[in-house]
C-alpha cells in the first residue's frame, strides 16, 4: 500500500492511504494559505487534534457532505454531534481508533482547547497514525516534551510538527523533538499563515540536516509526499 500525504496549509493535511482519504484538522476557509477549497475535499475520516478555530476549520461542512466519521476526543465529539455530525469517534490519550484503512492513536499534546463559541474542547490531542504499514506521528499544536521519546520508540517514518513558536513550539524545540521522536522524515506545519508565526522554513530545514538523522519534507501549500 502507498501512503501520500498533501499539506493543504497551517496545519491541515490530506491523506491518501491507497486511493483511501483520510482528512486532519481542515483548516481551509479563512486559511490564507489554503490549498484547497472545502467543498472540493473527499474524506472517509477527519482527525481533529483540538477544539480552536484553525483545526475545526470546515470539519462540519465536509462531514455533513462526505458522510465521513470525525475522530477526536470526548468533549469535542458531544460538540459536533450537537452541530450536526452524524458520524462521531470519539477517544482519549492511549485509545486507538480503528478505521479499517488506518489507525489513529491518541496521545497528549501541551497546548489549550475550546471552540470559537467559548465551549470546552477537552483535552488537545496528537495521533499515532498507521496506514499502509507506515508510522506517522501528527503532533498537533503542542509545547516540547518529553514524552516523545517514548513516542518515537515506534520507529515512526515521519512526523509532523508545529515550528510557528508563540501558540507552539518554535524551531529550536522542533529540533530537540525531532531528535527524541527519531523519524525518518520530518515536516513542519503551523507557520507562516499569520505573521505572529513567521518562520524561515529554510533555516529549520538545514537545522535539521545538520543536527539530527531525520530528512527535512519542505514544500507549498499543495505539495505532496510519498512514504
Amino acid at each position: 500500500m502507498s501512503v501520500t500525504f498533501t499539506w493543504l496549509g497551517h496545519s491541515a493535511f490530506l491523506f491518501d492511504i491507497d486511493g483511501r482519504k483520510l482528512l486532519v484538522d481542515p483548516f481551509l476557509t479563512d486559511n490564507p494559505l489554503a490549498a484547497m477549497n472545502a467543498d472540493e475535499i473527499e474524506a472517509e475520516a477527519i482527525l481533529v487534534s483540538h477544539a480552536h478555530g484553525d483545526h475545526v476549520g470546515d470539519t462540519v461542512a465536509i462531514a455533513e457532505r462526505t458522510g465521513a466519521v470525525v475522530v477526536c476526543n470526548f468533549e469535542m465529539g458531544n460538540w459536533f454531534l450537537n452541530q450536526g455530525v452524524e458520524n462521531v469517534a470519539q477517544g482519549n490519550p492511549g485509545g486507538t481508533y480503528d478505521g479499517g484503512f488506518f489507525k489513529a492513536k491518541w496521545t497528549i499534546a501541551h497546548h489549550s482547547s475550546s471552540f470559537p463559541d467559548g465551549t470546552y474542547g477537552g483535552q488537545p490531542n496528537g495521533f499515532i497514525i498507521t496506514a499502509g504499514g507506515k508510522k506517522m506521528y501528527f503532533a498537533g499544536d503542542t509545547a516540547l516534551f518529553m514524552d516523545m521519546q517514548q513516542i518515537g520508540a515506534v520507529r515512526l517514518d515521519v512526523a509532523f510538527l508545529p515550528i510557528g513558536d508563540l501558540f507552539t513550539m518554535g524551531i529550536d524545540d522542533s529540533i530537540q523533538a525531532t531528535k527524541w521522536l527519531n523519524p525518518q522524515h520530518v515536516v513542519p506545519m503551523h507557520f507562516n499563515t499569520w505573521p505572529p508565526i513567521t518562520q524561515d522554513v529554510v533555516t529549520w530545514a538545514d537545522r535539521i540536516h545538520r543536527e539530527t538523522s531525520a530528512s527535512p519534507v519542505v514544500f507549498d501549500p499543495g505539495g505532496s509526499f510519498t512514504l
